[in-house]
């Protein structure tokens, strides 16, 4: 489920590549999987980048809420590219809300990350 037509356009040329590479050159189920794994996009569609900002949200800003500004720093990413690529895809997906206090990790996130979520975050959500 990529989050932008030009990050699924991303992958789609690198599972390709990996068909003509190490396949007959036809993009199969069992090759998408393989490429998919070895650019490290989960079943879910989370890449590196993805898991990275929420285990900051989680592990360096106990879950949230955080600023977006301070989001980015801690990930060193670009404003623009937390708002406009990571953010929505997150939000969308049911990973990261957006409160008036700033961005918090769902219970969705822990889950996925393998961690078990704070009793106040469940409060909050």
């Amino acid at each position: 489920m990529p989050r932008d037509p030009r990050i699924a356009n991303r992958l789609l040329r690198r599972v390709r590549d990996f068909a003509q590479v190490d396949g007959n050159g036809k993009i199969t189920g069992d090759v998408a999987r393989h490429a998919l794994s070895k650019l490290e996009v989960d079943a879910e569609g989370l890449d590196p980048m993805d898991r990275r900002l929420l285990r900051a949200v989680i592990e360096k800003f106990d879950g949230g809420p955080v600023g977006v500004e301070n989001l980015a720093i801690a990930v060193s990413e670009e404003l623009d590219t937390v708002t406009d690529v990571v953010e929505p895809f997150l939000i969308q997906a049911g990973f990261l809300a957006r409160t008036p206090r700033g961005r918090t990790a769902t219970p969705k996130a822990y889950a996925h990350l393998g961690l078990k979520a704070p009793r106040r975050d469940l409060d909050l959500l």
